[in-house]
């Protein structure tokens, strides 16, 4: 199957009470395109689209839409630090994390576009029903200080010195004081003294901002860094009001969903937070679902728990989120069906507010960045057929009771009931014949995931003539269900890559559920195109060649994606070539630098950490090479077997001869 081509009909609900319709396009057509999402946020689920740009969330709406989310997350949208030239790589020539670097809070920035942009897409969302959640950083700003804003130093005293607090002079090592917690540096990010009331006055600025370009709420970032109202704090005279402040003293704050990043663990006071700012992550729960689905063991005693303690169930709950998709490894935990069968479950739940990570697009197990490139779309599993079932089961379910059963004692099966009015079954293990007890109401049934296979619940009891089989999600309700034509599906061919050498790349592009496709090159002309023809992508001045394919379904009803190719340069290093590394004034790294080069081909100059480094002088060191590269690529460390550091943390750098290399923060 090609890649970005999602089998299986897209289905959407009838209006109840609990939700809304709305219209994505006017059409002659009798079957409607009015999409069913949830009035309130809390009732459906949140896509973050990490990375997206606002004009591609904007152009996506409709996909968004019809794939049954009732709201999306951006990433962060302040002024942030435009780190290694604007490069635009997730990671490699840029970083997804500049945009986690405020250098003053006002919107826009280089790797997600305008403040009119982003009210663009606000306006597009509200078309469509679709809330949108802004990522906000409040704690901290970039390290590089000498670009944070004039009026940022302002509105936080006048001085870098009053921005921050006072225990921004220290690292942040002991997460169980409230105080060092609240007040620290935190991995090399200064702390912004947030109890200050003109940097709130000035912040609130920001977030009224946000609600009047169309922002319908937030997500705090690093909240567990930001003093609760009985946390010990420093000596200046202010208060630990700042939850207070920026959850009743903003625009429309009866109608904003806000919650918090509080990443469970060493006193994270989670129920506090809860309090204060009315709804947390539920990092923990996400944990034990993977572990879960990895481990072919969702019985219900597993799943069931959100691991809150004693904390209201006001949660957003996730199988992944940027969070550990990047920081923890454990997204390798998990392919992509496995993601899909952990997302039916927490969607499928009750409780909480399912939120569903976009990995980048083209990603894998052995492939963490895919595409590699900030502002386009993620991967297409969002429009997943599951999903899409799941999502819109979600929204109909409002109301219903839930109940967690494990058919015939089989672990790898696990049946969440809601109410009498519908099922969803996950099995991650086998194929499983179906013959369960169950209060699903008597009556015939259709899958909502394939539109085909029919179920039947006769006296308590669900029966089928087909085997659920392995991997697989179920979706069985009745009332609510309305079928609709399906989205139109463009993209490129499975084997397609996304760097290139030479001065032209041929793709395959395909299409389906629409007479025709249309494709721009490089911002050029619009051209047409069907299922299986090729077009020769020539690089911009920049290196890099982009296409973005659209088309519209019977009923007018379009759908987006964009995609980036890189043109790589190759490069002769020659035998004797010397480059140098300036190792950072901090304690992280150690005394012995090692170079570690390599190339396409996975030719090394030594295994990992590579060859020890020259000292040349005090904090300088230079490596010398000893034979011919071709296109090499080059990494320092500090070549400590148990906490090693390293520069770059990904993709290695291109080897320039006699450059002084020096760590971009």
């Amino acid at each position: 199957m090609h890649k970005r081509i999602i089998a299986g009909a897209l289905s959407l609900l009838m209006m109840s009470s609990a939700a809304t319709f709305f219209s994505g396009c006017n059409s002659g057509s009798s079957e409607s395109t009015e999409f069913k999402t949830s009035e309130k946020v809390e009732n459906g689920a949140i896509l973050q689209a990490f990375c997206w740009d606002f004009n591609t969330i904007k152009n996506s709406m409709a996909d968004i839409a019809a794939a049954g989310f009732s709201a999306i997350q951006t990433s962060p949208i302040n002024e942030c630090l435009e780190g290694e030239n604007g490069g635009m790589q997730l990671y490699g020539n840029g970083k997804w994390y500049y945009h986690y670097q405020p250098t003053d809070f006002k919107i826009g920035n280089y790797q997600l576009g305008t403040r009119d942009e982003f009210k663009e897409m606000c306006d597009e969302a509200e078309k469509y029903g679709v809330k949108v959640i802004v990522d906000i950083i409040a704690n901290h700003t970039t390290p590089k200080t000498d670009k944070v804003s004039q009026d940022l130093i302002n509105a936080g005293g006048g001085s870098l010195e009053t921005l921050y607090h006072k225990g921004n002079a220290y690292d942040l090592k002991d997460y169980s004081d409230r105080l060092e917690c609240t007040t620290y540096k935190m991995g090399g990010l200064p702390d912004i003294n947030t109890e200050r009331p003109s940097f709130q006055d000035y912040f609130i600025d920001f977030i009224n901002d946000c609600i009047a370009c169309g922002a319908d709420g937030f997500r705090y970032d690093t909240a567990k860094h930001i003093g609760l109202p009985d946390d010990p704090k420093e000596d200046d005279g202010f208060e630990n009001n700042f939850w207070e402040r920026v959850t009743t003293e903003i625009d429309k704050a009866d109608d904003m969903f806000i919650y918090g990043e509080v990443l469970q663990g060493n006193n994270d006071r989670i129920a506090d937070y809860i309090d204060a700012i009315g709804r947390t992550t539920s990092s923990t729960y996400g944990s034990k679902i993977r572990s879960a689905v990895e481990n072919n063991m969702i019985d219900t005693s597993a799943v069931k728990e959100y691991w809150l303690g004693n904390a209201p169930l006001n949660m957003v709950t996730w199988v992944e989120s940027h969070d550990n998709y990047i920081n923890d490894g454990t997204w390798a935990q998990l392919n992509k069906d496995q993601v899909i069968l952990g997302w039916s479950i927490i969607t499928a739940r009750k409780d909480g507010t399912p939120l569903f990570f976009s990995r980048p697009y083209n990603s894998s197990v052995e492939d963490e960045w895919g595409m590699n490139r900030i502002g386009v779309q993620g991967d297409d599993m969002y429009k997943d057929s599951r999903v899409s079932a799941v999502n819109f089961f979600r929204t109909a379910m409002i109301g219903e009771d839930e109940n967690l059963v494990n058919p015939n004692m089989d672990s790898s099966l696990l049946m969440i009931e809601r109410g009498k009015k519908g099922v969803v079954i996950v099995n991650t293990l086998g194929d499983k014949e179906v013959n369960f007890d169950t209060n699903l109401a008597d009556g015939k049934y259709v899958d909502r995931v394939d539109n085909k296979t029919e179920y039947t619940v006769k006296n308590g009891k669900l029966t089928c003539d087909s085997k659920i089989p392995s991997n697989s999600v179920v979706v069985l309700y009745n009332e609510g269900y309305t079928k609709y034509a399906s989205q139109a599906e463009v993209g490129v061919s499975d084997d397609t890559k996304f760097t290139f050498e030479g001065d032209t790349v041929n793709v395959e592009l395909t299409l389906a559920n629409s007479e025709k496709g249309n494709y721009t090159v490089n911002g050029g002309d619009e051209k047409s195109f069907e299922d299986g023809d090729t077009v020769t992508l020539k690089p911009d001045n920049d290196g890099t060649a982009t296409l973005v394919l659209t088309a519209k379904n019977k009923q007018g009803l379009g759908t987006y994606e964009k995609f980036v190719f890189i043109q790589k340069t190759s490069y002769k290093v020659s035998k004797g070539t010397k480059v140098y590394f300036q190792k950072p004034d901090s304690e992280d790294w150690g005394d012995e630098i090692y170079a570690y080069v390599y190339d396409d081909s996975l030719n090394e100059n030594d295994s990992w950490p590579g060859v020890e480094m020259t000292k040349e002088s005090d904090g300088k060191y230079s490596y010398t090479f000893t034979k011919d590269w071709e296109t090499p690529h080059i990494i320092f460390d500090d070549g400590d077997a148990t906490d090693s550091v390293q520069y770059p943390e990904g993709e290695g750098l291109s080897v320039e001869p006699d450059k002084i290399y020096t760590v971009e923060e």
